[in-house]
C-alpha cells in the first residue's frame, strides 16, 4: 500500500481479493444445481413412491433434509458469502482482514456441506427442521461462523470509510442473529459419535426449535439478502437507494420485531395461549417493516424502468423484491388463527416457503451472480438472451409451484376440517386426502424441474463467460485516505450538544454508523429482548406444567424404535400433535396436552401431514402385524399411500450395545430420565419386549416370520414397539406403561415362557 498527495489530500491503493468471491460464487452455482436435483427427486417420490428404490440412502425421509440443507446452507450460504466478501471490501475500501481466515471459512463451510451430504442420507439427524445436523457438525459450524465473524469485523475495523453503509448493518445482524440461534437451539447431550438428545423436551423443545426455525429464515434467508439488495440493486440500476432513512427504519424495525414471531408456527397447539398470541401480534406488525424494505427496493428503480426492460440482472432483482413483498404478506396472513387452522400441516405452507426460497432468495442471488461474473472475469456476459430465458422460465416455475401448492393445501385443509350436515367428518380416511394430492405433486415436480432447467442454463452461460474472459485474482483501486477511528468522547459530546431533537437524533445516528461496536451492542440488545421475553417464560412454564401421572419414560426398546423413526425421517410426513380443533379431536382423539411430551427429546410435533397424525396411534391401531406390513410393504396395506417402503428394517438388526449409552445420556443432570438400575437392565429389558412383539408376529403363522430366528432383533420390531406406545399413556393405570409396565408383563409371562421353552426343547 502506498500513499500519494492529491489536490484533495492523500490517497491509498487498496487491493481487493476477488479469488475468494469467485470460489464462493462457483460453489453457489454447483450446490444450487445439486440442491434442486434432490428437490426434483423427492417431489417425484411423492407422486411415484417406487422412486425411493427401496434404498435407505435414497428414501424420501432421508433426502428431504438433505434438500433443505443444500438449498439453505449450501446454495444460499455460499451465495451470501460471495456477495458479502465482494461488497464488504468495497464498502469498507479495504481488503478482507486476513486471507487465511477467508480461505478457512470457505473450505470449512464446504467441509460442513460435505459432512451433511454424507450423514443425512445415512440417517444421522436430530430431526429438528433446518437444524438436522448432529453435534460434531454443529461444533464445526460454530467454529467456522466465529472465523467468518472475526474476518468480517476485522475488515470493518480497518476500513477506510468512516460510515457504515446500511448493507453492513444487515451483515452484522446476520452474524449476531445466527450465532445466538444456533448455539441456543443446538444444545444437546451426546449419546455417541453421531447421536445426541436435545436438552429441551416436548413443548419446550418445540418452542425453542420454532424460535430458531422462524428466525433462521429471518437471519439467514432475509437479513443478509436485504444487505445484498441494498448494495447490488443500486449498483445495477446505477442509482442511489431511494431512501436511506427508510432503510435504517427498515433495519431496526426488522431486527426488533422478527425475533418475537416464532410461536405462530405452533398455533392451536399445546403451546401456552399467551405465547401463541404474542407470535400472532408480532407477525402482523412485521408486515410494516418488510413492506418498507420492498418499497424502498422498488422505488430505487424510479426513472430506470427502461433499463429494467433490457437488463436481465434488473429483471431478476425486481422479481426477487416483488416475491419478498408477496412472501412477507403471506406470512402474517398464515399467522392468523383462522387461516392457520386451515393452512397448517398442508401444502399451502410448502408453497409459501418455496415462493420465498425460489422467488426472493433464488432470483436475488441469480441476479447478483449475473452482475458479478462479468466483473470478476473482465468481460461481458456471454448471452443476455440466455439470461432472459433463465429469468422467464424461473419465474414461470415459481408461479406454477406456488399456485399448485396453494390449491393443494387449501383442498387438504378443507378436507381435514370439513363436517357434513349431520355433524360428522365428511372425509373419514386420510387416504382420500392423499388421493386428491397426487396430481398436484406431479405439477409440483414439473415446476421444480423448470427451475432446475433455468439453473442449468445459467451454469452454461457462466462457463461460456469465464472462457471468454480472464479472471483477475486481485483488483487494485485508489481510494481517499480518511480518518476513521476518531476518539469516541468528542464525537459523543458533540452529538449531545447538537441543538434540536431531530438534529441530535441525526448526530447520534451518525455516531452509531461510525462505531460498529455500538451498532452490534444495540442490535444484540434488540435480539435478546425479544428472545428472552418470548422464549424464557414459556420454558419456565413448560417445566412447571402439571405432570400427568401415567406419562412415563419410554422403555429401552421404545427409545431405540423412536430413534429409528427419527433416522428414517418419519416425522417429515407424520405429525404427533393433535390440535385443539373440533375436527382434529374427532379424527385422532383427545387433543395433545403439554405434559405428554416431557420425555420427548427431541419433540416430534411435525409440520406437514402427508400421512395421518400418529399421536394416538397405539390406541387407534394397536395391531402388531399391521404395523409390520405397513412399514415393509405400505402399498399392500394402503393402496393410495405415497409412503416409501422400508424393507431394510425387516433385515437390519438393532444393537443392544446402543441401549446403555442412550439411556445414560438421557439421565445426565438435569434430565435424569432413567435410574441407574434401569440403565443397567436396559439391554435385558429391550430383549424381553422384543420377544413379546416377535411372539405376536410369529403367532400369525406366516412362514417367513416363524422361520426368522433373529426376528426379535429386527429394527422393525423396535419401531413397532414405539408406534404401539403412542397415546397409550393417557388414562392408563399407574404401573401399566413404561418400564414398570414392561417389568410387570415380564413377571406375569415367566411361567408361560418357561413352559414354551420346555415344549420347544421336547420338539
Amino acid at each position: 500500500m502506498s500513499a500519494a498527495p492529491t489536490a484533495s489530500g492523500l490517497t491509498d491503493q487498496v487491493t481487493y481479493d476477488n479469488r475468494i468471491v469467485t470460489a464462493f460464487l462457483v460453489a453457489t452455482v454447483v450446490f444450487g444445481i445439486v440442491g434442486l436435483l434432490v428437490g426434483v427427486l423427492i417431489a417425484l417420490q411423492l407422486a411415484v413412491p417406487a422412486l425411493n428404490f427401496d434404498l435407505p440412502f435414497l428414501s424420501y425421509g432421508r433426502l428431504r433434509p438433505l434438500h433443505t440443507n443444500a438449498i439453505i446452507f449450501a446454495f444460499t450460504g455460499n451465495g451470501i458469502f460471495a456477495g458479502i466478501y465482494y461488497s464488504l471490501q468495497r464498502l469498507c475500501k479495504a481488503r478482507m482482514f486476513d486471507d487465511r481466515l477467508s480461505w478457512f471459512h470457505f473450505w470449512g463451510w464446504q467441509a460442513i456441506i460435505a459432512a451433511a451430504a454424507i450423514t443425512l442420507p445415512l440417517g444421522y439427524t436430530t430431526s429438528k427442521e433446518y437444524a438436522e445436523l448432529e453435534w460434531p457438525i454443529d461444533i464445526a459450524i460454530t467454529i467456522v461462523w466465529v472465523v467468518f465473524g472475526i474476518n468480517m469485523i476485522g475488515t470493518i475495523v480497518k476500513r477506510r470509510e468512516p460510515h457504515l453503509y446500511v448493507a453492513i448493518w444487515f451483515y452484522l445482524a446476520t452474524w449476531l442473529g445466527i450465532a445466538l440461534l444456533h448455539i441456543v437451539n443446538s444444545l444437546a447431550i451426546p449419546a455417541g459419535p453421531m447421536k445426541s438428545y436435545s436438552v429441551y423436551a416436548g413443548i419446550q423443545d418445540a418452542l425453542v426449535q420454532w424460535w430458531y426455525g422462524h428466525n433462521a429464515v429471518a437471519f439467514f434467508l432475509t437479513t443478509p439478502l436485504l444487505g445484498l439488495m441494498y448494495y447490488f440493486l443500486p449498483k445495477a440500476a446505477e442509482r442511489p437507494v431511494y431512501s436511506y432513512r427508510l432503510s435504517i427504519i427498515h433495519f431496526w424495525a426488522l431486527i426488533f420485531i422478527y425475533i418475537w414471531a416464532g410461536p405462530h408456527h405452533l398455533l392451536n397447539s399445546a403451546m401456552p395461549e399467551w405465547a401463541q398470541t404474542l407470535g400472532v401480534v408480532f407477525s402482523i406488525v412485521l408486515l410494516a417493516p418488510s413492506w418498507g424494505g420492498m418499497i424502498n427496493g422498488l422505488l430505487t428503480l424510479r426513472g430506470a424502468w427502461d433499463k429494467v426492460r433490457t437488463s436481465p440482472v434488473l429483471k431478476f432483482f425486481v422479481a426477487a423484491v416483488t416475491f419478498y413483498g408477496m412472501s412477507t404478506f403471506e406470512g402474517p396472513l398464515l399467522s392468523l388463527r383462522e387461516v392457520n387452522a386451515l393452512s397448517h400441516n398442508t401444502d399451502w405452507t410448502i408453497g409459501h416457503v418455496h415462493s420465498g426460497a425460489l422467488g426472493w432468495v433464488g432470483l436475488l442471488l441469480c441476479g447478483m451472480i449475473y452482475w458479478l461474473a462479468p466483473r470478476l472475469w473482465k468481460t461481458k456476459l456471454y448471452s443476455d438472451a440466455a439470461a432472459n430465458f433463465h429469468f422467464w422460465i424461473a419465474t414461470t416455475a415459481i408461479a406454477l409451484y406456488a399456485v399448485v401448492m396453494w390449491i393443494s393445501g387449501i383442498a387438504q385443509g378443507a378436507m381435514q376440517l370439513w363436517f357434513d350436515d349431520n355433524g360428522q367428518l365428511s372425509v373419514r380416511t386420510f387416504q382420500q386426502i392423499v388421493e386428491i394430492s397426487i396430481p398436484f405433486y406431479w405439477f409440483r415436480a414439473f415446476g421444480g424441474l423448470l427451475y432446475l432447467v433455468g439453473f442449468l442454463v445459467m451454469a452454461w452461460n457462466l462457463v461460456m463467460t469465464f472462457r471468454a474472459g480472464s479472471r483477475t485474482a486481485d483488483e487494485t483501486v485508489t481510494v481517499p485516505r480518511v480518518e476513521v477511528n476518531a476518539p469516541a468522547e468528542p464525537l459523543i459530546e458533540e452529538a449531545l450538544k447538537t441543538p434540536g431533537a431531530r438534529a441530535k437524533a441525526t448526530a447520534i445516528h451518525g455516531l452509531i454508523e461510525r462505531w460498529p461496536l455500538v451498532l452490534m451492542t444495540l442490535a444484540m440488545g434488540g435480539l435478546l429482548i425479544g428472545s428472552i421475553i418470548s422464549v424464557v417464560p414459556s420454558l419456565i412454564q413448560g417445566a412447571m406444567s402439571p405432570r400427568i401421572a401415567s406419562v412415563t419414560p419410554y422403555t429401552p426398546l421404545e427409545l431405540l424404535g423412536r430413534d429409528i423413526y427419527i433416522r428414517e425421517g418419519c416425522s417429515t410426513c407424520h405429525t404427533q400433535m393433535i390440535r385443539t380443533l373440533r375436527a382434529e379431536v374427532a379424527r385422532y382423539g383427545d387433543y395433545t396436552r403439554p405434559g405428554e411430551g416431557i420425555y420427548d427429546r427431541p419433540f416430534l410435533w411435525g409440520s406437514k401431514r402427508t400421512g395421518p397424525d400418529l399421536a394416538r396411534e397405539g390406541v387407534l391401531n394397536p395391531s402388531t402385524v399391521w404395523h409390520y406390513d405397513h412399514t415393509l410393504h405400505p402399498a399392500e396395506v394402503a393402496p393410495w399411500t405415497v409412503m416409501p417402503a422400508y424393507p431394510w428394517l425387516g433385515t437390519d438388526t438393532w444393537d443392544p450395545d446402543q441401549v446403555t449409552p442412550r439411556m445414560g445420556a438421557l439421565s445426565v443432570s438435569p434430565l435424569r430420565t432413567y435410574t441407574p438400575r434401569e440403565i443397567d437392565r436396559g439391554p435385558e429389558l429391550a430383549d424381553a419386549q422384543a420377544r413379546f412383539i416377535a411372539a405376536e408376529l410369529r403367532a400369525t403363522g406366516r412362514p417367513e416370520l416363524v422361520a426368522d430366528a433373529q426376528l426379535e432383533r429386527r429394527e422393525v420390531v423396535a419401531m413397532i414397539a414405539y408406534l404401539k406406545r403412542l397415546g397409550t399413556d393417557l388414562g392408563a393405570k399407574p404401573g401399566t406403561t413404561g418400564i414398570a409396565g414392561l417389568e410387570a408383563r415380564i413377571q406375569a409371562a415367566r411361567p408361560a415362557t418357561s413352559a414354551a421353552v420346555a415344549v420347544v426343547e421336547v420338539r
